[in-house]
């Protein structure tokens, strides 16, 4: 049974590029200058220790079977275990991964509720002073340094004006009350009846979602606003307005119509950078995520657990372009005539 093109081209692509990710990370897990074996049995390990340990992990075998085990393993879920924690980084990526979900979809969801309006009105409004003033809000967004208006807003926020919770995800209060069930604790204490658990989570992921997704909201704010600049210059607009088509019903049916499909792309690419970790945004904030994880392990020299964290946020990346591809067919008319 053979698969039809719709399917196999994504599925290739798919393939490829997963082999692709693999391959990096194992090259940069063997030319990165730290000793996997002395990292497992210490500086003091007597040399036969030393050496058995080494044929354990396969590092005593040719480059591409130690590849073809590295994949194995990756296949089998095992992401082997971390040096500082001493679990398995599979298990310990289960444990922080739900929280830069949480974080990463609320302040995509900002991006998109903000910035698809400010695009579509910037550009309906082309050269006159509201687009000036929309263009500098996103110019703002994706210049100023994260970590910056980060800091400014918890002391502005937080320690000013005390509108909103300090870092980490929960008051200490609060903290290890709450039997994970999803691992996203907003979506726990409702599913578990704690509302005040609720509110607490909420006020604690406001402020972070709200700077980071300031920063997805310029971009999807610029890229909504340069597709609807293209449409508008379109004759098909230009027919609409003589008719005496109403200028909203131009702009936001017509021309925003024609532009979804690419918007579909644009906000997958940017909940997929926001899901990569956030790195500096959950630094600022002490959010408990991937991004601290694996920057917390790679100051550790833990390599097991950085490699592991990437090839996770790898994998990220391939599911949501594949995810957006398959919304674009079946969205676009002229793609799934082409698929078929």
């Amino acid at each position: 049974m053979s698969l039809s093109p719709a399917f196999a081209r994504p599925l290739t692509s798919v393939a490829v590029t997963l082999t692709g990710l693999l391959l990096i990370t194992f090259v940069i897990g063997r030319v990165i200058p730290v000793d996997p074996v002395l990292a497992v049995v210490g500086d003091h390990a007597p040399p036969a220790v030393y050496e058995a340990t080494r044929q354990k992990m396969g590092l005593d075998q040719p480059l591409w079977k130690q590849f073809t085990l590295y994949i194995a393993e990756i296949a089998h879920g095992n992401l082997g275990t971390s040096f500082v924690t001493g679990r398995p980084v599979l298990e310990d990526l289960e444990r922080v991964f739900p929280a830069t979900v949480e974080l990463a979809t609320i302040a995509v969801l900002f991006g998109v509720l903000a910035g698809v309006p400010i695009g579509v009105v910037a550009a309906s409004h082309h050269g006159r002073w509201q687009d000036h003033l929309l263009r500098v809000v996103g110019i703002v967004g994706y210049s100023v340094p994260v970590f910056w208006l980060g800091l400014i807003a918890l002391l502005v926020f937080y320690a000013k004006l005390g509108w909103s919770a300090g870092p980490g995800r929960l008051g200490i209060a609060y903290d290890g009350m709450i039997e994970p069930i999803t691992g996203v604790i907003l979506v726990d204490s409702l599913l578990r009846g704690e509302l005040a658990i609720f509110r607490d989570a909420l006020a604690h992921v406001l402020l972070p979602a709200v700077v980071l997704g300031y920063f997805s909201m310029a971009y999807i704010s610029r890229m909504t606003r340069s597709f609807m600049l293209d449409q508008l210059q379109q004759e098909y607009i230009t027919t609409a307005r003589v008719k005496g088509m109403s200028e909203r019903r131009v702009v936001w049916t017509h021309a925003f119509g024609n532009i979804r499909v690419q918007l579909i792309t644009v906000i997958a690419l940017t909940y997929a950078s926001l899901l990569e970790g956030a790195v500096l945004t959950e630094t600022v904030f002490a959010w408990p995520g991937i991004g601290q994880y694996i920057t917390s392990s790679l100051l550790s020299v833990d390599m097991n657990a950085v490699l592991g964290g990437t090839v996770v946020v790898g994998l990220v990346f391939i599911m949501l372009n594949l995810v957006a591809d398959t919304i674009y067919g079946l969205v676009d008319v002229r793609a799934r005539r082409l698929q078929a």
